[in-house]
């Protein structure tokens, strides 16, 4: 493939530090905005799918993937520092010898934690809103977060693998394509891809999470729960997009970016 793509990803993830150099406030600000507009996703998601899940169909869990890719749609074109995307940014970055290992680790930790500040954040807002409050409203919501905080930890590492390989793939795909309507069916239609296939994002699950937390929920929906799922699944999307995204498109590219960077 064409070198061009991925020194855009180097550049990405070089600016994402220059913004964490610049102020430390702004980078876990924009961590922050990244999972509130996850946030948005989840509400028009479980709402739109909902409809179809109170009346049995078939089709809840299809209209709820299609619907969620406004969220990714949100991010790539209003902003935003996803812990998931950085997995992959920053490793390519490092591997190249553009960032230091140390630097990679923390500017990880910190859009993690802005990212569980914006999901809680999120979550307060929609509980003011009371638009989630109503049973018939929210029953397709709590079931899924039921199922994923009892789902056993090994399916959920794995899960969590080939998510952010997918949503990783559904960031850097885009960077190879021109126009802006190529792109977002792209990015749509990974995003879909991996909504429909079951796999586990950590920091949508972390949104979800914190919804369902302020909503009335059954005693089966716990913090404990919560770390039940995320601790498997963040330790997958780290693999998923710093091994399978980050090592191995530098590794199988690395003579021809050797190329590049000589010419």
């Amino acid at each position: 493939m064409e070198v061009k793509p991925l020194l855009e990803v180097e550049k990405l993830a070089l600016k994402k530090y220059k913004i964490y150099q610049t102020s430390v406030l702004h980078y876990i600000l924009r961590a922050a905005l990244a999972s509130m507009f996850i946030g948005f996703g989840v509400i028009v998601a479980f709402k739109s799918g909902g409809y179809f899940y109170n009346v049995h169909s078939p089709a809840a869990y299809p209209m709820a993937a299609f619907t969620f890719g406004a969220a990714i749609i949100l991010i790539a074109y209003g902003g935003g520092d996803l812990f998931t995307g950085n997995t992959f940014y920053y490793t390519f970055a490092a591997l190249r010898k553009k960032m230091q290992w140390s630097s990679v680790v923390k500017l990880w930790t910190l859009s993690y934690a802005g990212n569980i500040i914006g999901a809680i954040v999120f979550a307060l807002l929609i509980y003011t809103t009371q638009l989630f409050s109503d049973a018939s409203v929210n029953q397709f919501l709590l079931s899924v977060v039921e199922h994923k905080m009892t789902a056993p930890t090994l399916e959920l590492f794995f899960r969590g693998i080939l998510c952010n390989w997918l949503v990783c793939l559904a960031f850097f795909i885009p960077m190879t394509l021109k126009g802006d309507g190529a792109k977002l069916f792209v990015m749509v239609l990974f995003v879909f891809c991996f909504f429909i296939s079951g796999y586990e994002h950590s920091i949508a699950n972390m949104c979800t999470f914190a919804i369902a937390m302020v909503l009335d929920h059954p005693g089966t929906i716990s913090f404990s729960g919560i770390i039940h799922n995320l601790v498997p699944v963040t330790i997958g999307n780290l693999i998923g997009g710093s091994l399978l995204m980050g090592w191995m498109y530098f590794y199988v590219n690395k003579p021809y970016l050797d190329e590049d960077d000589q010419g």
